[in-house]
């Protein structure tokens, strides 16, 4: 029962804190990649903005503000927004946009009746597209300015076939540390052999290379750079390249993180082949990244459940720390903010792991809905 606890303790401190060590130094022995300057303006290629819109009215003005402040030739970017069945306003904002001077017929509308999903609306985007590249993002976030310009740099490296950016989450609550913990971990992997999923906020393709999506699939940024690993190309971050969110609280990030964790089960099920060392070239990486982190609040259960057992049946030092220790975490999560920065981050670890196990159940009773 020792034996069983200490490894499943083991694999949750190898989950979250070796795995980010051991990346960490295969991708300084192995710094696959790189990002090459583009020669000049006249050498750039097109590119076509990919902007999927659900009830979105109030955001499109900032977000197409940042692609239209983008340093990067006006002549080459064109913006194709979708309108996923919205119920607001969305639609005339958009077109309304387009039609002014400053846009001058670089943005297109295409508007859908029905709500069919992100998955369709980039389909419907790809089709329309007329760019070399193509530019997936969110309406939420805003991109900094160089965005596309840097992206375009590292897609002049044949080998890559997706480059995705930094979503920068502000703040140092437990949310905004785990977003920096994760923009730490992709980097490493981008240096090494590639990551294993893209930031949908900010992510870009040639469309020479897109495949339509299936439509109900749930994860489009890691359904489209996985197809892509198993074909040997793989996906790459990009320094310049921000897309800006702002912070969750843990009851949203929970909802959020709940959908991506049910969209991880559905992908694994979908491509099976991820999970098979010598056809995944990037196993590694999706196992520890991806498939622990779906295990790990099982390993969490088992392992307090044999602590109170050890503790109950045999006692002794060992088996008091390992409860102690346990106990104390599990109330510093309830305590949240009340118990500072460690009460944060315990509770947001804690949020995390329950929407994994949320994630499994809206699965196998197939209850995530594609759409937004």
């Amino acid at each position: 029962m020792l034996a069983l606890s200490l490894t499943l303790l083991g694999l949750l401190a190898f989950t979250y804190v070796g795995y980010a060590i051991v990346i960490g130094v295969l991708a300084r022995v192995a710094s696959g990649g790189r990002q090459l300057p583009p020669a000049d303006d006249a050498s750039l290629p097109t590119v076509s903005v990919c902007l999927p819109v659900c009830d979105a009215a109030a955001q499109l003005r900032p977000k197409i503000d940042s692609l239209l402040a983008q340093d990067y030739p006006a002549d080459k970017i064109e913006i194709v927004i979708y309108c996923d069945g919205c119920k607001d306003d969305s639609e005339a904002v958009a077109r309304a946009i387009a039609a002014e001077p400053a846009s001058a017929g670089r943005i297109r509308v295409i508007a859908e009746t029905r709500r069919l999903g992100k998955p369709s609306g980039i389909n419907a985007v790809a089709a329309a597209a007329t760019g070399e590249m193509l530019l997936l993002n969110d309406v939420r976030q805003a991109l900094s300015p160089r965005t596309v310009r840097a992206m375009v740099g590292t897609l002049a490296d044949p080998k890559i076939g997706f480059a995705t950016g930094e979503l920068m989450v502000p703040g140092s609550g437990g949310v905004g540390l785990y977003w920096r913990y994760e923009r730490w971990i992709r980097w490493q992997e981008s240096r090494f052999r590639g990551i294993p999923g893209i930031t949908g906020a900010i992510a870009m393709m040639r469309r020479a290379e897109f495949t339509p999506l299936p439509p109900d699939v749930i994860l489009d940024d890691v359904w489209m750079p996985m197809k892509m690993a198993l074909a040997g190309k793989r996906a790459h971050m990009t320094a310049d390249a921000q897309a800006y969110e702002t912070a969750f609280e843990d009851d949203k990030e929970f909802r959020r993180k709940a959908r991506t964790l049910t969209g991880n089960y559905q992908l694994f099920a979908m491509l099976p082949g991820l999970l098979v060392p010598f056809v995944n070239p990037i196993w590694f990486e999706t196992f520890s990244h991806k498939i622990l982190r779906l295990l790990a609040p099982w390993m969490m259960v088992g392992l307090l459940a044999l602590t109170v057992a050890g503790f109950a049946s045999e006692g002794g030092w060992l088996w008091t720390a390992l409860l102690a220790a346990q106990l104390a975490f599990y109330v510093a999560a309830a305590a949240g903010r009340f118990a500072g920065p460690i009460g944060r981050l315990s509770r947001t670890f804690v949020v995390m792991n329950a929407a994994a196990v949320v994630g499994l159940a809206r699965f196998l009773r197939g209850r995530q809905r594609v759409t937004w």
